[in-house]
């Protein structure tokens, strides 16, 4: 699909962290801390970041759905066990605090703002808690419509049924939504089995497109997508 010979969707659906707010910044820098505080050198952020993820990941697939409070406090809890640290409550209870109040990328509420004046109705679609968003949603200068989260679906990207029902949420078909993001692990695997239309924020994070899906359009920051769309008609 592309979007050249694509109709102008009614309703703009994000992706939240990577793509509005600064997630791998703020996850840096609650990680560092919990890192200083253990007073253990021999761990590297990115390599406890790394091994989070791919439990984080894991668990949001397994069965029953939590909440992801518990799925992040889980996945922190067994990355410092396998990299033999010490774990503490308050390391979890730390890095959930530190999300809500994790900020937007710089050009990110302006072109909201653009977005909306070009007559876009614009919707979060995220994998997250609705009080831990709530933080996030607050700093985006009123130009979010709806939001959308794993917790209200019961579901976690990139499984189906997050999207199914956000569109049912929106009242829109696949075809009639255009889905931004920076996640290929996630959102480029649903977009590639649901066929919905997907642009990627490339954010020059090092993540790889998957193997066998290009998006419909890459942009590097968030702006960029305003002189898309107008070179598109829309």
């Amino acid at each position: 699909m592309t979007l050249t010979i694509t109709p102008r969707p009614e309703w703009l659906t994000f992706d939240c962290y990577g793509t509005l707010i600064q997630w791998d910044e703020g996850l840096k820098a609650v990680v560092a801390d919990i890192l200083r505080d253990k007073g253990d050198h021999s761990v590297d952020v990115d390599r406890l970041i790394e091994v989070y993820d791919r439990h984080e990941h894991r668990l949001e697939q397994m069965p029953p759905h939590r909440s992801f409070r518990e799925l992040s406090t889980s996945g922190l809890h067994l990355a410092l066990e396998e990299l033999a640290l010490a774990s503490a409550p308050e390391d979890s209870l730390r890095l959930a605090a530190a999300i809500p109040r994790m900020p937007p990328f710089p050009e990110v509420i302006e072109t909201l703002a653009r977005l909306k004046a070009m007559g876009f109705k614009l919707c979060i679609v995220s994998n997250t808690d609705d009080d831990i968003i709530a933080g996030n949603v607050a700093q985006l200068g009123g130009h979010i419509d709806r939001v959308i989260t794993a917790q209200q679906a019961g579901a976690y990207k990139p499984d189906p049924r997050l999207f199914d029902y956000a569109h049912e949420q929106l009242g829109v078909t696949r075809d009639q939504v255009v889905h931004i993001c920076a996640s290929p692990t996630l959102d480029h695997t649903a977009a590639r089995d649901m066929h919905f239309r997907c642009v990627w924020v490339d954010r020059g994070t090092g993540r790889q497109l998957l193997p066998d899906y290009q998006p419909d359009a890459t942009v590097n920051t968030l702006d960029q997508v305003v002189p898309l769309f107008k070179s598109l008609g829309w």
